[in-house]
């Protein structure tokens, strides 16, 4: 008779050591974040750092700011652009600039900052509700049949089986003992995100703008990690609406403008109607009601008080538009007005979607966690 032999270990405890983090490293987070702030203006960024280094301290004599902004320059954050002066080319001003691989930094310095660390993947959409063989694990279990994939047997589940049926003494692993996971066929999804750069965005004292870019940047990451056949499309409103580029995101300013909703969800389905995927939705970062339209004459009528019915009537027009395309619309109301919420509730009803009247603490998690929960959204 054979003896089991086990080698027992024990745990071993130890001090904690804290990982050590580099000088460029612990001052390049602060700077990420300044940047964002400043909307992509690097002097104004350094110019926050030095200020922040006669109250703080962050720079000493063996790493001062000049050493920070070379060490930028060699792992290819920015870059100096010489322009030349009278047409002489080699003579001119040096000025940085910021590379796109800072660019790509600042959207995972967002992400991190609202999701946490998320490791790339290779596979990864949005999942119908069809069982079958698909390849999104959904924790339901099953007996194996012929041409299930290999890949989906869950080994846990398929020796206890072998345990009970066999015996410890006897083990041996039989086909009747397999047990696969389920999974669900898999599906793109198309995104809008709209982004309110009206004049209110930077109102009262509140910055409204800086946590909507660093949502956006974010959400751009996050799918194109976890989501790489997904798409993703960002437009800004304000008295009308145009599409921005990916890169263009951490410059995002707010300007003189009024609050265009309509101009901004007629470019979003128009963009959309393109798309060939079935799952579509809008996501709106607003933190006002609509104050501007567009007449067929051409002009812009506005009106910032109150509820203009006129404005009203059209946006919920074009909510009910995009319920019959099968869009769904999901507002993020980042104001708390009481009076917004009628708009709000009549605009999700139209257009059978879904509002969240949330302040600017919470808005990354609560849009990160609606784009997860869409995801079994039925095709």
């Amino acid at each position: 008779m054979s003896r089991i032999h086990l080698n027992r270990k024990g745990f071993i405890f130890k001090k904690h050591s804290p990982e050590e983090v580099s000088n460029f490293d612990r001052i390049f987070d602060v700077f990420k974040d300044l940047l964002t702030h400043t909307s992509g203006d690097l002097e104004e960024a350094f110019e926050w750092l030095e200020m922040l280094d006669k109250e703080y301290d962050i720079f000493t004599d063996e790493y001062t700011v000049e050493d920070f902004e070379e060490d930028l320059k060699k792992r290819g954050y920015i870059k100096e652009e010489i322009k030349p002066e009278d047409g002489n080319a080699g003579t001119g001003k040096g000025k940085n600039i910021v590379t796109p691989k800072l660019e790509k930094a600042l959207r995972e310095f967002a992400l991190d900052q609202i999701f946490g660390k998320l490791k790339k993947t290779g596979i990864g959409n949005h999942r119908t509700s069809k069982a079958g063989v698909g390849d999104e694990r959904d924790g339901e279990n099953r007996n194996f049949q012929y041409g299930d994939e290999l890949s989906n047997i869950n080994m846990t589940e398929s020796l206890k089986n072998a345990q009970i049926n066999n015996g410890i003494a006897d083990l041996r692993l039989t086909e009747d003992d397999l047990m696969v996971e389920e999974t669900h066929h898999k599906a793109q999804m198309s995104t809008v995100l709209m982004i309110d750069i009206s004049h209110s965005m930077i109102l009262y004292g509140e910055d409204r703008i800086t946590p909507a870019k660093k949502v956006a940047m974010a959400l751009v990451e996050l799918i194109k990690r976890k989501y790489p056949k997904d798409s993703i499309d960002i437009i800004v409103f304000g008295n009308e609406a145009w599409p921005i580029k990916i890169k263009d995101l951490p410059y995002l300013q707010v300007g003189p403008y009024h609050t265009n909703t309509v101009a901004g969800l007629e470019l979003a389905m128009d963009i959309l109607r393109r798309k060939r995927n079935t799952n579509k939705q809008i996501f709106m970062i607003t933190d006002g009601k609509p104050s501007c339209i567009k007449l067929p004459t051409g002009e812009f009528y506005m009106n910032s008080v109150g509820l203009d019915e006129m404005i009203v009537n059209q946006c919920l027009n074009k909510a009910a538009q995009a319920r019959r395309l099968k869009i769904p619309i999901t507002t993020f109301m980042i104001a708390q007005d009481l009076y917004l919420r009628r708009f709000v509730e009549a605009f999700t009803a139209q257009n059978q979607g879904k509002a969240f009247l949330t302040g600017l603490t919470n808005l990354g998690e609560m849009i990160f966690e609606d784009y997860e929960r869409n995801r079994i959204r039925r095709i």
